[in-house]
């Protein structure tokens, strides 16, 4: 069993002038932490549905996955800035220091807020709406964990991030 750690968030924000979504995750998997960008973690259903989304081929490089995001208008971050955390576990979070979203939401044309998740969500309007008082809806976990919820199921929920 792996020890509690406190870990600050290592990956920068992806946002650009023109983003107009936010897609928040809870905290950076191992994966993604040994990555250094979102969604690392190979079974994590998060960019072959991205790009399902909007009729493109999967991304591999990260500089693939920045740009299919990007084009699309598309921020990512996580609520987190730190954080106890075992493992990549979301129940196992403990000692929250929630992101301080202004460095997106001053600098971008951001909207709209989507949680991947139910602890995204939670974190989210826990530490984050109380301040900045943006609502937030949460979509189906793309995360591997979440198996109840087929590829399918999640393009037809997660399709709202397309803004039509």
């Amino acid at each position: 069993m792996a020890e509690p750690l406190r870990i600050v968030h290592p990956i920068p924000p992806l946002y650009d002038k023109n983003s107009t979504v936010l897609i928040l995750g809870s905290f950076p998997s191992v994966k993604s932490r040994e990555a250094m960008f979102f969604y690392g973690h190979p079974q994590n259903r998060f960019w072959p549905l991205l790009a399902r989304i909007f009729g493109e081929d999967a991304p591999s490089s990260i500089e693939e996955k920045k740009h299919l995001a990007l084009s699309h208008n598309i921020a990512l971050w996580d609520t987190i800035r730190s954080c106890t955390i075992t493992g990549s576990s979301d129940s196992s979070i403990r000692d929250v220091v929630p992101n301080d979203l202004s460095v997106i939401l001053n600098n971008s044309r951001v909207k709209t807020v989507y949680c991947n998740g139910a602890a995204s969500y939670k974190l989210y309007q826990k530490y984050i709406y109380p301040i900045n008082k943006i609502k937030a809806e949460k979509l189906p976990s793309t995360s591997p964990a979440n198996a109840a919820w087929s590829m399918d199921r999640l393009e037809k929920a997660w399709s709202v991030i397309r803004g039509e």
